[in-house]
């Protein structure tokens, strides 16, 4: 049978793609590339035509069939598919490397580059070539021989020092749970979450309830449970995950393997110029410099932290007074913040999960985009996916089909925790004038529907897949033709969380929840007293919660920044020196945060996790131009369409926020959207 890896279909043949087919499909691909490649560099008078559209046709063959790999080992993980990902991460790591230290394909480029009618292509098509040529350096081609190899040495091991990261903090979640047959020990968790568990304990065949360190299970324990020693429990091994600490100390332990990413990282970006890897990170981000970044940070730490102090002595007079807790704890903080939430505005994330069943939620999503950005969504059950709970979804607009993604929403046993958006397909044009449509992976970990009780959300849920879906806006809604700085492709990653921020702001409108909230069972919309409440609350605890995002960036940054080949940073310490500045909860001493901060180690947020941070001062400003024309006035969502979601990376973000905004952007608009302004108003 032929391979379904291989085929040039838009949409990949989920039904037909089997384990066997992953590796000879990537070795395939790499050994035709390789031939190809060494033609198409020893050209004497290279063009776009000639050199540029056929090397993107050969990365385009590649990314179609690993985005799947890639994907499945992400939503449906085991033994055989992660041995086979690992193998074939180890010969991509080591091709990409081939192509970035490949002197003769550079000298290529640069004289596409140097052609007197290079002026004449678009603008997408010189950044990209640009954005290559400076890849190229990146990549290590300008070293000499000795060094390249060390440079590509380093490249493969930290490919399968972040892998084995990743899949130790899949095995520590996963590996623990706590088996509880009386439901007293429960008291205070909501139904929803205690039929999760009882549905957890009949997946191991056990009676009662089976709690676990995947968040739908470990975030109602935290919030609600009334049983403080069984809170803490789960509190230990979640936060020592893939540590020397907690239930399974040194069966997964992440510690050697951050050491180790540190050093090779470092070692790279010194074979390279730079003096540290934050500087090496920087290279292709909107942040121009270390001092400017961490300036930021420190800025925001000023305005937040007295708010955020504040917020703790208030939480922690209420559990004092009204509970008799003398000694909070980290294990407390969730469960009396949200005693705290409910005495203040007499609403909880439990109160209105009613109101978002996981269908109505997705559906009104759909409804907002359609309002905002005049396209069209329409949900397409004949088409193949890996799993029953995954669904293909088609775009259209004005009639005509311009994009798809699958939304792959519930937790479940072999899928990667958390939420993402990945690119499937690329939109581009080849040398024929054929586009292809982008395609996107959308994947959360929502609590399923158990027996015949529909999934509901959270609105922290509900916000978060809307932030996935903008991600997926910005690939998906993309007009540039060039793959390289199509969609998500070649955008500074500082501005890549531009559009899914952005798209929180209507899981907070009432004009918007309008479409996204209705009662499970009576189809009622949300009631205005809630809706009030709910709005009311919206800034509870945003002092500590932007202190807790601010120490994250921090320790990141700085762990890169600092780091010296005579006095590793060692992550650890360093968490405990950043908290020591920023953080204004204690932490206990077992706290293993770093060794589970995947972000950093297995994802693409080394030296560059601030930019959340800096990316909301984008989205709220940006925001700020709909709160003063209205939500859904169309003149502005086209706008914003056309200048950020169209232009994928193929012109600065800093220019395409200037067309949007008409300015600069202006850090308030975030303190103003956080309720934190103003001190005293906020106290």
């Amino acid at each position: 049978m032929n391979n379904p890896l291989l085929s040039d279909d838009l949409l990949p043949k989920f039904d037909h793609v089997r384990i066997e087919h992953m590796e000879p499909a990537i070795d395939q691909i790499l050994s035709d590339n390789r031939v190809q490649i060494q033609e198409l560099a020893s050209q004497r008078d290279p063009s776009w035509h000639t050199l540029v559209q056929p090397m993107q046709a050969l990365d385009d063959r590649l990314n179609n069939a690993w985005s799947v790999i890639s994907h499945l080992n992400g939503v449906m993980n085991n033994e055989e598919i992660r041995a086979v990902h690992k193998r074939c991460l180890e010969k991509l790591t080591e091709y990409s490397t081939e192509i970035s230290q490949n002197e003769q394909l550079c000298a290529a480029f640069k004289k596409v580059a140097d052609r007197a009618d290079f002026r004449d292509l678009s603008e997408a098509q010189q950044k990209m070539v640009n954005n290559t040529l400076r890849d190229f350096h990146l990549g290590g081609v300008d070293l000499p021989a000795d060094k390249k190899k060390t440079f590509a040495n380093l490249s493969r091991e930290l490919a399968d020092l972040s892998s084995r990261f990743s899949d130790n903090v899949l095995d520590a979640t996963q590996h623990w749970y706590k088996h509880i047959t009386d439901e007293q020990e429960l008291s205070g968790v909501p139904e929803s979450a205690l039929d999760g568990a009882r549905q957890a304990a009949k997946q191991k065949e056990l009676d009662g309830f089976v709690i676990t360190l995947d968040f739908p299970s470990f975030f109602p324990v935290m919030t609600y449970c009334d049983n403080r020693e069984l809170r803490r429990e789960v509190y230990e091994a979640f936060v020592t995950r893939a540590s020397d600490m907690g239930p399974d100390a040194g069966k997964w332990d992440n510690t050697p393997i951050m050491a180790e990413i540190l050093k090779r990282r470092h070692a790279q970006s010194k074979l390279l110029g730079f003096n540290n890897f934050a500087e090496r990170s920087l290279a292709t981000k909107m942040a121009s410099s270390v001092d400017e970044v961490l300036d930021f940070l420190h800025k925001l730490a000023a305005k937040a932290k007295p708010v955020a102090e504040q917020e703790v002595s208030e939480l922690k007079a209420f559990a004092k007074e009204e509970h008799g807790v003398e000694d909070l704890q980290a294990w407390d903080i969730g469960y009396y913040s949200e005693k705290l939430r409910q005495k203040l505005y007499d609403i909880s994330p439990e109160t209105l999960r009613p109101w978002f069943p996981a269908q109505r939620v997705i559906s009104g999503m759909f409804q907002v985009t359609e309002k905002l950005f005049g396209v069209q969504i329409e949900e397409q059950p004949e088409v193949e996916t890996w799993h029953k709970d995954a669904t293909a979804y088609r775009i259209s607009r004005d009639g005509e089909e311009i994009a798809w993604f699958y939304l792959d929403p519930f937790a479940r046993q072999g899928k990667r925790g958390g939420a993402w958006m990945a690119d499937c397909r690329v939109r581009w044009k080849n040398l024929r004038g054929k586009l292809q449509l982008p395609v996107a992976f959308l994947t959360c970990n929502f609590t399923p529907p158990v027996e015949g009780k529909p999934s509901l959300l959270t609105h922290d849920e509900v916000t978060t897949l809307f932030h996935e879906f903008g991600h997926g806006l910005h690939h998906m809604l993309t007009q540039v033709d060039v793959a390289d700085v199509s969609g998500i492709n070649g955008v500074a990653w500082d501005a890549v969380e531009l559009p899914s921020q952005f798209l929180e702001n209507w899981c907070w409108n009432p004009e918007s929840l309008a479409l996204i909230a209705s009662h499970h069972e009576t189809g009622e919309p949300l009631p205005q007293d809630l809706l009030d409440k709910m709005l009311a609350a919206k800034n509870f605890q945003a002092g500590m919660q932007m202190m807790r995002q601010l120490e994250f960036s921090l320790f990141d940054f700085r762990l890169h920044a600092e780091f010296t080949e005579q006095a590793p940073t060692n992550p650890l310490d360093m968490h405990r020196d950043v908290r020591k500045e920023v953080a204004v909860v204690e932490s206990p001493e077992f706290n293993r945060f770093p060794n589970a901060f995947s972000h950093i180690f297995a994802g693409g947020y080394a030296a560059g996790y601030y930019s959340y941070k800096w990316a909301e001062v984008l989205a709220a400003d940006a925001f700020s131009l709909f709160e003063e024309n209205g939500i859904f006035d169309p003149e502005t969502g086209h706008a914003f369409r056309e200048n950020i979601l169209e232009m994928g990376g193929s012109r600065e973000p800093a220019e395409l926020f200037k067309a949007f905004r008409g300015r600069e952007p202006d850090v308030e608009a975030l303190l103003r959207q956080s309720g934190i302004t103003d001190h005293d108003h906020a106290a």
